[in-house]
């Protein structure tokens, strides 16, 4: 007999004026946002990458995801560690607000026609007290083509080219 799923725990986060969650089940951690290593001609929302108990991770900043303007004081932000398609992803996020469980039944489908600041990466909106906040689906974050640019798709992960050794080698 196949259980289905009665509740979702998520991530409340804050970005901008906005409220968005994320399944909690994707998140390996939350860490506050370290001293990033810039990744040179990086895609455009990619600040850099972090080196987090010897396994370099690539850091995507939301905020130029979704085409926001950047943040003044980044203290309350936050990084949380993904999982995607099998390794790690480092997302910023304005702030993380809270952990709750919502009842599947509760979740509504993105309105049409609604042009939301990340719409194209939401699965569903939920109301808590109220005010709408929005799913993330996370696996709709990056395209294809983004992730071969990130090294998410290489058939030979972990294997580098010995002829690119950098001068701090």
């Amino acid at each position: 007999m196949k259980q289905e799923l009665q509740e979702l725990q998520v991530a409340c986060l804050r970005m901008d004026e906005g409220l968005y969650a994320v399944d909690i089940m994707r998140i390996r951690e939350i860490i506050r946002l370290p001293k990033l290593a810039p990744l040179p001609r990086a895609l455009p929302f990619v600040e850099g990458v972090i080196n987090l108990r010897g396994q370099v991770i690539p850091v995507v900043d939301l905020r130029k995801r979704f085409g926001l303007p950047p943040l003044e004081n980044r203290e309350t932000s936050r990084l949380l560690i993904l999982s995607m398609a099998g390794q790690s992803l480092g997302l910023i996020v304005d702030e993380v607000t809270e952990m709750i469980t919502v009842p599947v039944r509760e979740l509504k489908p993105p309105p049409r026609g609604v042009r939301l600041v990340g719409g194209e990466y939401m699965v569903g909106l939920f109301l808590v007290q109220e005010v709408p906040v929005m799913l993330l689906n996370i696996d709709a974050l990056l395209t294809f083509k983004e992730m071969a640019e990130l090294g998410y798709l290489t058939p030979s992960q972990g294997q580098t080219s010995h002829n690119e050794k950098s001068a701090a080698c």
